[in-house]
Order: C-alpha cells, then sequence, then structure tokens
C-alpha cells in the first residue's frame, strides 16, 4: 500500500515549479497506522507557499482516488526545513527544463 500511496502522489504537482511533490521531495513520510487510514507527513517549499491549500487538496484527492472510502490525514512540518538538496535527480532535470 506505501508504494501505490506514493505511486498516487507522484500525480500531485506543485503548481509553482510544475515537478511532482514526491520529486520535490516534499513528502517525508506515508503511513498506514489503521487498516482505513493514511498520514501524510510533508512539508511545503516554504511555511508562506500561497499554493500549500492547494497542494494539501491534491494529496487529499489522489489518496482518496486510490484508496476509496479512506481516511486521510495531512501533517504540514516545516521541521526540517525542505530545500534544494531535497530535490530527487529527476526532479532536479524537470525543474532545470522548464
Amino acid at each position: 500500500m506505501q508504494r501505490r500511496a506514493e505511486m498516487a502522489l507522484y500525480e500531485v504537482i506543485d503548481p509553482e515549479l510544475m515537478v511532482n511533490i514526491i520529486d520535490l521531495g516534499l513528502v517525508y513520510e506515508i503511513n498506514f497506522p489503521e487498516e482505513n487510514k493514511v498520514q501524510v507527513v510533508m512539508t511545503l517549499t516554504s511555511q508562506f507557499c500561497p499554493m500549500g491549500d492547494a497542494i494539501k487538496t491534491g494529496v487529499q484527492n489522489a489518496l482518496e482516488t486510490e484508496f476509496p472510502g479512506i481516511e486521510v490525514e495531512i501533517e504540514l512540518t516545516f521541521s526540517p526545513a525542505w530545500n534544494y538538496d531535497c530535490v530527487s535527480q529527476e526532479g532536479m532535470m524537470q525543474l532545470q527544463n522548464r
């Protein structure tokens, strides 16, 4: 289920950077603490990210589509703070080609 959740989150694109949130390194943890619950611990590129609500809605929608009927809990954290070291090699290639 972990891999399915991660694959679903590849479809969530940061609207400003136009790179998915997995390759951006915004997702820190995906957990299934109960049978009908998924918890995502994630960050944003900054605490003041104007697209934060849109990204969280994208995460919610992607996981509800992949796992119908499951409760989705999203925890935002800014520790550790996001930086470009979090971005995957694929993500860096996408950023450079924009």
